[in-house]
């Protein structure tokens, strides 16, 4: 009895809940929007025509439903034509947006057009393309404490008048050299170490980089040895005495890692020349190579004749041509088109210079020297590599594309040859009307590419002659390791 009087109890409770419920009144600050009429399918079909018609005549608003009457019918057209006045300027706005992305897309695409560099080296720096006015120009925008031999000789580096890797280098620190005789700390400075480093050494070094031409190892080894030089004095010192310190240093490094290297160069591969007979391939321009090829045929007196390999845009082969024959020895002029014919038929051995060594044996020197290097391997000729031991950099580097520099494309575009100098190399004088790339820019296919260096793998090289010996490739890691003991293997420079 008492369970059933219980559940009737719980019943009786919901009841009056709901009933309370249903008692409750509808809050009066509720607006209930009026219910939108019902149309038929015919009225709904007649409707779409009247909305696709109104759109393409670009006005007009929604009619009215036939069905319907009183002012809940009139709010419910007026919401209807204003909805369709919102969607009408919505799609318009899209319209709009669509016209300003097409346009944004098109200005893009001519962007991409006119766009000339190859996308595979777009990673690479530039090149700088010099002036007449280059130096007035470049001396209004530079700092006032800049030499101006920092600007005249970044001129020579930007207008390819000065190559090699030993006469750019030796040409850095000679103006260096002349910074430091000139430069003089301020009275209230605590260290005079971190005034030259900061105020002198490393804007004309930055400037030379980034407004010129990206720096070659050699400076970079040459820079990171001054630096270390200055960061090695006394802080006591007197700046005359530390000034002249330095350029002891300077000229020390110049004499030692530079000439006498040459000529240890010279004398290691010298004897590699045979007395009478050898025909000896060299590419390009190599100071280090017209050194031992002099030094084996006047002080020597060694009889061979030499094949230079040249290639545009630079010619330097010309230069080598002119210093080998003034001195009398036997030459012949090829460009690299013609290097598969000679060396199946008569070198012997194969002389190189090279712009860097890297830690893993890989030669980085002009473009077309790995050209020569495999063309030589597969013929079974010797290839003997002429490289200064401060050239060598501890990156390991596997390709030509990652790490490289751009030369100007007009370079390649002016197919002249006739030129002997570096002051026509950049399209000052007037090209002839029938040139083929004159007009190479308006082309929209058509790009192109001037590389300055290439990667001669180490498989290639038969051996790499140093001031220490003549060392296969695998060995100059080792060589890298005894000579910078501290520096070796800890990153780049």
């Amino acid at each position: 009895n008492n369970i059933i009087t219980m559940g009737a109890e719980e019943a009786a409770a919901a009841a009056a809940a709901e009933a309370s419920k249903k008692e409750k009144k509808k809050p009066t600050n509720i607006v209930i929007p009026p219910k939108k009429p019902k149309l038929s399918k015919a009225e709904r079909r007649a409707l779409q025509e009247a909305q696709r018609a109104a759109k393409a005549e670009g006005g007009g608003s929604k009619p009215k439903p036939k069905k319907g009457g009183g002012d809940n019918n009139g709010a419910a057209s007026s919401n209807k034509a204003s909805g369709a006045d919102d969607k009408r300027s919505t799609a318009e706005g899209a319209v709009d947006g669509e016209s300003q992305e097409n346009n944004s897309g098109s200005s893009a695409t001519d962007n991409k057009k006119d766009d000339k560099t190859v996308s595979l080296f777009s990673h690479l720096p530039q090149p700088k393309h010099p002036t007449d006015q280059h130096l007035s120009s470049i001396s209004s925008t530079i700092d006032n404490n800049l030499h101006p031999a920092v600007p005249t000789l970044g001129h020579l580096y930007q207008t390819h008048s000065l190559l090699g890797g030993n006469a750019r280098c030796r040409a850095m620190l000679q103006t260096f050299a002349l910074l430091l005789q000139s430069y003089t700390p301020p009275p209230d400075t605590r260290d005079f170490r971190v005034d030259v480093d900061h105020s002198l050494l490393k804007p004309a070094f930055q400037y030379w980089t980034t407004q010129c031409r990206p720096h070659s190892v050699s400076m970079g080894n040459a820079f990171s040895f001054l630096k270390l030089a200055v960061a090695n004095l006394e802080r006591d010192l007197e700046w005359k005495e530390a000034r002249e310190i330095l350029l002891e240093s300077l000229e020390a490094y110049v004499t030692e890692r530079i000439q006498y290297a040459g000529k240890a160069i010279s004398r290691h591969a010298g004897s590699k020349i045979q007395d009478k007979g050898d025909v000896i391939l060299v590419f390009g321009r190599s100071e280090v190579i017209n050194r031992l090829l002099l030094d084996a045929a006047l002080t020597d007196g060694k009889t061979f004749r030499v094949i230079v390999v040249d290639s545009r845009p630079l010619l330097e082969g010309r230069d080598t041509l002119e210093i080998l024959s003034r001195a009398g020895i036997q030459c012949t002029y090829v460009l690299l088109n013609a290097l598969s014919y000679l060396m199946m038929r008569e070198v012997t051995k194969v002389f190189l210079g090279a712009s860097a060594l890297m830690s893993n044996g890989s030669v980085l020197s002009r473009v077309g020297t790995a050209c020569v290097a495999l063309l030589a391997n597969s013929n079974h000729i010797p290839v003997l590599v002429g490289c200064e031991t401060y050239k060598i950099c501890n990156r390991v580097q596997l390709e030509s594309i990652t790490g490289n520099e751009l030369g100007d494309a007009e370079e390649v575009a002016f197919t002249d040859c006739a030129r002997v100098g570096p002051s026509n190399r950049w399209g000052e004088e007037k090209k002839k009307d029938g040139s083929v790339l004159s007009d190479w820019k308006s082309q929209p296919n058509l790009k192109l590419l001037n590389l300055m260096y290439d990667l001669t793998p180490s498989s290639a090289v038969t051996g790499i002659v140093t001031e220490v010996g003549i060392l296969p490739p695998s060995s100059v890691a080792v060589l890298l390791r005894e000579m910078n003991p501290d520096s070796a293997f800890k990153g780049t420079d």
